[in-house]
């Protein structure tokens, strides 16, 4: 008889990271890990590490790390290794497994940038040591269309907070022609509303933290559905600040680079399969979520005869959940078996 066996599907974002598992639980957390800075803050803690909105929250007494960049984990520090290792396990208890897991397998794959699959994944074997036996490492939109068995004739388009990936579906497994990642993407959109919310506003009080809040929850482009007015310190007097026209000026920074390497891909597309491709564009991500943006996008693909551009419902979970249904079909000749 074998062992038990438990899959895994994890997303590991450069913002937030989430978790999919054959037990039925989905988790995710936002992928920053914090250690107490000295005595006192380890007397109000009480913890000797923090990960999640939890480090988040108390981040002014923690070393904080948030140790993905660029959907990469930042090289030449060993505190940021740590933290993904600290990141992945925690990831990984919220699934219930017990503390006594000698009798399991647990199977994970794991959804990373394109750019990463090629300079990354050593570094992420080493942070999975020890939390998973088996491993299997693919690029985040591959898992997409994994999960929503968008395989034939499709595009993803993953916007996270590090990268915008890119990925034409072939019915077969993806090669590096078929991918691309961008930079562009939510942290970048985060740096140009914060530069032009400062230029508008010299005297307001911002932190990043504020700034990518305000994104997350008034993201447009296009016309504006509404005034966006937000408060922020003034000398610290609580001051209203319109925010509307940063907003959308940050947003479609994005856009340019976005259309024309989607226009790019459909075009290398054997022509006979071309229109089918352009009529199956998936936007997925956390920044897919931007108000306004499938339609842009859909709109730009007017100039090629036309398609379609569906936005996922559930950017949080639908890599994961993909990486979870390609755990469970995955041949033992698809796994890496991991040292502990």
């Amino acid at each position: 008889m074998s062992d038990p066996i438990v899959n895994l599907g994890v997303d590991l974002g450069t913002s937030r990271s989430s978790i999919s598992s054959s037990n039925g639980v989905r988790q995710a957390v936002e992928s920053y890990v914090g250690w107490p800075t000295d005595l006192v803050a380890r007397k109000v803690l009480k913890k000797d590490v923090l990960v999640g909105r939890e480090a988040l929250e108390n981040r002014r007494m923690l070393k904080i790390r948030r140790p993905l960049e660029r959907g990469l984990i930042k090289e030449g520090s060993e505190l940021d290794g740590r933290a993904v290792h600290e990141l992945l396990q925690h990831l990984v208890s919220l699934v219930g497994l017990g503390p006594d897991r000698q009798d399991l397998r647990v199977r994970a794959v794991v959804g990373v940038p394109a750019a990463a699959l090629r300079v990354n994944k050593q570094q992420l074997r080493n942070a999975l040591r020890g939390i998973v036996d088996l491993l299997m490492i693919v690029s985040e939109p591959f898992a997409v269309a994994y999960g929503l068995e968008a395989l034939v004739n499709s595009l993803i388009i993953d916007i996270g907070a590090g990268t915008c990936d890119f990925c034409v579906m072939n019915g077969r497994y993806p090669s590096e022609e078929d991918q691309r990642t961008l930079t562009l993407a939510g942290d970048y959109i985060d740096e140009q509303l914060h530069l032009q919310i400062a230029a508008l506003n010299p005297e307001a009080s911002l932190s990043r933290h504020m700034v990518r809040e305000w994104k997350e929850s008034y993201s447009f482009v296009g016309e504006a559905p509404e005034e966006i007015a937000v408060m922020a310190p003034v000398q610290g007097r609580p001051t209203r600040f319109d925010i509307t026209d940063p907003m959308r000026a940050a947003c479609e920074s994005i856009v340019p680079a976005i259309v024309e390497t989607m226009l790019d891909l459909i075009s290398r597309v054997e022509p006979e399969y071309q229109e089918s491709v352009r009529n199956n564009v998936i936007l997925s991500g956390g920044s897919g979520l931007i108000r306004g943006l499938g339609l842009v996008l859909q709109n730009a693909l007017e100039d090629v005869g036309g398609g379609r551009v569906r936005v996922v419902a559930d950017p949080l979970h639908v890599g994961s959940d993909g990486g979870l249904a390609l755990a469970i079909d995955a041949p033992d000749s698809e796994w890496e078996k991991l040292a502990a």
